[in-house]
């Protein structure tokens, strides 16, 4: 017995080794001073990507012409359709240190990513080195230097005082309009869209023949306003009129007398039927193509679904409408001389590792995706716009925007209209606070919009007392009134370690041996 409780006790001491370097998470990233080219890197590389077999070849081949650079980096590249997806696979792996080393992400994402000890590398160090940062003289390609990154973009992964997101392709929101439908009714496009000028033509939208069929589109189905993300509705709403939404500090804001003008806004046009989300009916490009739809809210990234010549229409070229034309406008406004629109889009943030040199091949490989050929190869598929103005500037993306039209496919003038919205309004977009919770934050934003609207639906009262249930209900859902902001500090201990819970298990065990001892040597005497 005695030996057991000597070898428990040993084992005990071992754990806690481990444990303790466990509690502290990984080290903190020191730049190594040189790169060392002849040991072997394999890195992974999370991406994102819905049906665009386009985007993925600019990926593989980004990854082929960077092998050829870095012989000894290896790029294993991983594909999601849904950033969600790629959340909850991080949060998941976090625990077991198996995070991929290159990850696209949303910055929202990111803020939970840093409550684990020096999961994420900060960016500022591998940024500004003279010799493999921003335009660093050992850098084997084109790379940006740091002050050619549009300062707008690059902003949006500053957390806690510190970079941990890189931007690698931006896009906002945009209105895409039937104007035949719109001129139809008896009203002209304006050049800036106001929220009480859509509402009022969505509500005309709705007059109906005598056998119930729409005047507008002589169809029965006919749905004026659709909004794809209500996440980001609210959000823009709320900024354009000056409302609180959250602090920097993560203080939670929403719930207030703002939020719920909005809502009954929502409710009244969701009464009459002229107002949906995509959640409740589809695409809103499926229907503004179908001739179901006047004003379709998407991102500008999904301007190549839009418009009866969209090269990736989701329906059947039979249901596509008549040829109508369309025009793309910035997503409506309270205040047209004060607009505010959601900057949005894929960042990258590189995951830290025991290996600093693992890391900065990591960077290497991130920092090549900003390269000219990449960043536009990429911003051509969809209406993205590159992140650097040393890609933006070039002779090439300048053509390519002046080449309009002349074809549907690359050039499809509703997605260059779509880019030069962002271009030409960079400065009017914004983000909103990132801290641990906000992605929750963001969800609760869109479900109250969703909540009541499907409420009207289904002849529900929507009134006072139902928006404090509302409030109450959605407080609780996404445990918004028990966030600790305090976590995001990069010095925080973040989870549990595995070495942790391996060292109380084995405590645990050692106290029950040393109580049977005591009580079979009792027995004895």
């Amino acid at each position: 017995m005695k030996k057991i409780l000597a070898l428990l006790l040993a084992a005990s001491m071992l754990f806690s080794l481990t444990a303790c370097h466990g509690q502290r998470g990984l080290n903190a990233f020191e730049m190594p001073e040189e790169f060392d080219e002849s040991k072997e890197y394999n890195i992974t590389f999370w991406s994102k990507n819905d049906t665009n077999k386009t985007q993925v070849e600019i990926y593989n081949k980004a990854i082929s012409d960077f092998e050829k650079l870095y012989p000894n980096i290896h790029v294993n590249m991983r594909i999601y359709t849904d950033y969600t997806l790629i959340y909850n696979d991080v949060i998941t792996n976090i625990s077991t240190n198996t995070t991929p080393n290159v990850c696209i992400s949303y910055p929202d994402h990111i803020a939970t990513y840093l409550t684990g000890v020096n999961i994420v590398a900060p960016l500022e160090e591998l940024m500004d080195n003279a010799d493999y940062g921003l335009g660093g003289n050992k850098v084997k390609f084109d790379s940006p230097a740091k002050s050619q990154m549009i300062l707008k973009f690059l902003e949006e992964g500053e957390i806690n005082g510190s970079y941990y997101a890189l931007p690698f392709m931006r896009s906002t929101e945009a209105l895409y309009i039937n104007k035949t439908y719109v001129e139809r009714l008896g009203y002209s496009v304006p050049d800036k869209v106001t929220w009480d000028w859509i509402w009022e033509v969505a509500d005309a939208a709705m007059a109906k023949n005598e056998d119930g069929t729409f005047k507008l589109n002589g169809k029965n189905v006919m749905i004026p306003f659709i909004y794809k993300s209500t996440d980001n509705m609210m959000i823009q709403m709320l900024k354009q009129k000056g409302a609180d939404y959250s602090t920097p500090e993560g203080e939670i804001k929403i719930f207030n007398d703002d939020t719920k003008d909005i809502l009954y806004t929502v409710r009244d046009h969701a009464e009459k039927e002229s107002f949906s989300t995509f959640k409740i009916s589809s695409y809103p490009a499926n229907f503004l193509n179908a001739g179901e739809c006047i004003f379709a809210i998407d991102s500008t990234a999904g301007s190549t679904w839009m418009g009866t010549e969209a090269p990736l229409s989701d329906i059947c070229s039979d249901d596509i409408a008549d040829p109508f034309e369309t025009v793309v406008r910035v997503i409506p406004q309270f205040d047209v001389e004060n607009p505010a629109m959601i900057s949005q889009g894929p960042s990258i943030c590189i995951f830290n590792k025991n290996d600093s040199g693992e890391v900065l091949a990591s960077w290497l490989f991130a920092q090549f995706l900003l390269t000219n050929d990449v960043q536009i190869a990429y911003a051509k598929t969809e209406g993205y716009v590159p992140v650097t103005s040393k890609a933006q500037e070039t002779e090439a993306y300048l053509q390519y925007l002046a080449d309009s039209g002349i074809d549907n496919n690359e050039h499809y003038s509703i997605k260059i209209d779509a880019t030069k919205l962002l271009l030409e309004n960079t400065d009017n977009t914004f983000v909103t606070p990132v801290f641990n919770g906000s992605a929750s934050l963001r969800n609760a934003a869109g479900q109250m919009i969703e909540n009541v609207t499907k409420s009207v639906r289904r002849k529900q009262t929507v009134d006072e007392a139902y928006m404090d249930k509302l409030y109450s209900d959605i407080n609780s859902l996404y445990r918004l009134d028990q966030a600790d902001t305090s976590n995001t500090d990069k010095d925080s201990l973040g989870p549990l370690p595995a070495e942790s819970k391996a060292l109380l298990t084995g405590l645990i065990v050692v106290w029950i041996f040393i109580i049977l001892y005591f009580c079979v040597k009792n027995r004895k005497k």
